[in-house]
C-alpha cells in the first residue's frame, strides 16, 4: 500500500504502473502483480505519471485515502510505503490500525546522511506512539558497475551515478 501521496512510486517498483483501479461498494479494488500481490497506490488515481497531487490536511485523509485500505480484503501481510518523515499519512495509518494487531514497523533507509536523519525521526515517532520496530533495512548500500564490475559504496558514486573507476 503506497501512501506516499506526493511521490507515489510503488506501482513502478512493483511493475504495474499504468494500470487502473476500480471503485466498488467495498472500496478501491487493488491491482495485482503477476505474483498475485495486491498493490494500491494513489498513483493509480492520477491521469498521468507527471500529475502532481496537491492535497493537504483533511483532503489527504478523506475517503480516497482511507478507502484505499477497504478493498484489500483479508491479508497475510500488509506492507505500507510511506513518505520520509512523520507526516499526516503516518498519523492516519496509526489511527486506522489502532484496533488491529500490528506487529510493528520495518524501516527502510539508504546510507546517505539526509535519509538517516529522516529515519531517526521515524524511529522517534514509533517510540512515542509505542509502535514496535521489528526491522531496519539499508537499501542501496553498494553499487556494482555493469561495465567494469567494480563494487563501490553508493556514496562513492558521483551525483549522476557514474562509476568512480571507469566513469560508465
Amino acid at each position: 500500500l503506497d501512501v506516499d501521496v506526493c511521490g507515489p512510486s510503488l506501482s513502478r517498483i512493483m511493475g504495474v504502473n499504468g494500470e487502473t483501479v476500480h471503485k466498488s461498494s467495498s472500496g478501491w479494488s487493488p491491482v495485482y502483480t503477476l505474483d498475485d500481490i495486491a498493490v494500491m497506490s494513489i498513483d493509480f488515481l492520477l491521469s498521468s505519471e507527471e500529475d502532481a497531487v496537491i492535497w493537504r490536511g483533511a483532503k489527504k485523509n478523506d475517503d480516497k485515502g482511507v478507502s484505499m485500505f477497504s478493498g484489500l480484503g483479508d491479508l497475510d501481510y500488509l506492507i505500507i510505503d510511506t513518505p520520509p518523515g512523520t507526516s499526516d499519512e503516518h498519523l492516519a495509518i496509526v489511527s486506522l490500525f489502532k484496533q488491529s494487531k500490528v506487529n510493528g514497523a520495518v524501516i527502510v533507509t539508504t546510507p546517505q546522511e539526509v535519509a538517516l536523519s529522516d529515519v531517526r525521526k521515524e524511529i522517534s515517532f514509533c517510540r512515542k506512539l509505542k509502535i514496535p520496530m521489528i526491522g531496519l533495512v539499508e537499501n542501496m548500500a553498494s553499487y556494482t558497475c555493469t561495465k567494469c564490475q567494480t563494487k563501490s559504496s553508493n556514496i562513492s558514486c558521483n551525483f549522476w551515478g557514474r562509476c568512480s573507476t571507469c566513469s560508465f
